[in-house]
């Protein structure tokens, strides 16, 4: 997919330290970008990062937290567009400290609106989460608020022309923190794989699915609109038997129950969105709320255990993850962890 807005221009990239970082990061450097600014709180992964992409020119290291608004409006300051995946993500941690998911997830991201619309940018895309989608939990109660204060940005008086568009998904394979290198590193330690629920299902994506998903957000977003991937799910246990089978190993679980916040399946589209949803093939458009819904419009919502694949399709995604982590030189620990 061609990044034909992004031709010439700066971009920042929060949390760009991260597993999704790293890659956007790749991506952009096959593009005819000026600037890629990587803004985060991590010196060690910037010393890492730093190390991986050497000297080039083209990106610039900045160390700050979205937290804190001055930080957030120097870094700004002379970019063109913003990715913004900076967010407390894992659910027990949020559930524990629901105050550091609000400073994080909500202020932070209000510091990087506010931040856009002082600085007059020209595009803003912001990560979400299916966890958003009728939120049981504190991470995706924030990330709801987030989408939120995104979409009303678009309409607010100090808005001189800032388009802000959101995206959704769910489990990205390889992530860090995600359940795949979790397995991995059960496995790895000779420990026996814990399982949830053995009915719990979850959204999947490799880490260039989600990429490009931001990256068609940027392209096509008119202001306020929320993109998601037509994705895919799997069950934990086929997850769990498809890196246990890659592994060359065998499948030995243990059923521990649902932590705190956890839902048995996770939705991407709710009902009431699926009133003002476009079809784009690959990818669901969801506008922001009109009154003139059509009746017809109407339909299920697109949940998790409603897209479900087999084992053997689980393990290809797997695999296919893994050789895109290959692609772009992955080191063992050092973005993984």
């Amino acid at each position: 997919m061609a990044m034909n807005s992004l031709s010439g221009k700066s971009v920042l990239v929060t949390g760009g330290t991260g597993s999704f970082g790293r890659y956007v990061v790749h991506r952009l450097l096959s593009e005819d970008v000026k600037e890629i600014r990587i803004f985060s709180r991590d010196e060690k992964k910037q010393f890492d990062m730093r190390h991986k992409f050497g000297s080039n020119e083209k990106i610039r290291f900045f160390l700050g937290d979205v937290r804190n608004y001055n930080s957030v409006r120097e870094v700004v300051s002379g970019v063109n567009v913003v990715f913004h995946a900076a967010a407390l993500k894992q659910v027990p941690h949020c559930e524990q400290f629901p105050m550091e998911a609000v400073e994080t997830n909500v202020i932070g991201a209000k510091n990087v609106i506010d931040a856009s619309l002082d600085e007059e940018l020209e595009r803003v895309v912001c990560i979400s989460t299916d966890k958003a989608v009728q939120p049981v939990n504190v991470m995706g109660m924030t990330k709801g608020l987030q989408e939120k204060i995104l979409t009303v940005a678009n309409t607010s008086p100090r808005n001189k022309g800032t388009l802000f568009m959101g995206v959704r998904y769910g489990n990205v394979l390889n992530s860090r923190g995600s359940v795949v290198p979790f397995f991995r590193e059960l496995i790895r330690k000779k420990k026996t794989l814990t399982i949830t629920s053995n009915e719990m299902t979850r959204f999947l994506l490799t880490l260039k699915e989600a990429v490009e998903l931001v990256i068609y957000a940027c392209e096509n977003g008119k202001g306020g609109e929320i993109f998601v991937k037509r994705a895919k799910s799997a069950t934990i246990m086929d997850i769990g038997k498809a890196v246990s089978e890659i592994a060359g190993v065998e499948f030995e679980h243990e059923i521990i129950g649902r932590f705190p916040g956890e839902k048995l399946h996770e939705i991407l589209v709710s009902e009431e969105e699926k009133t003002r949803c476009e079809d784009r093939g690959d990818y669901i458009l969801i506008h922001p709320w009109r009154q003139s819904i059509k009746a017809e419009a109407v339909g299920p919502e697109f949940s998790s255990a409603d897209v479900l694949v087999d084992l053997e399709e689980t393990k290809r995604m797997i695999t296919e993850s893994d050789n895109d982590a290959n692609d772009v030189d992955f080191e063992e620990g050092i973005f993984s962890r």
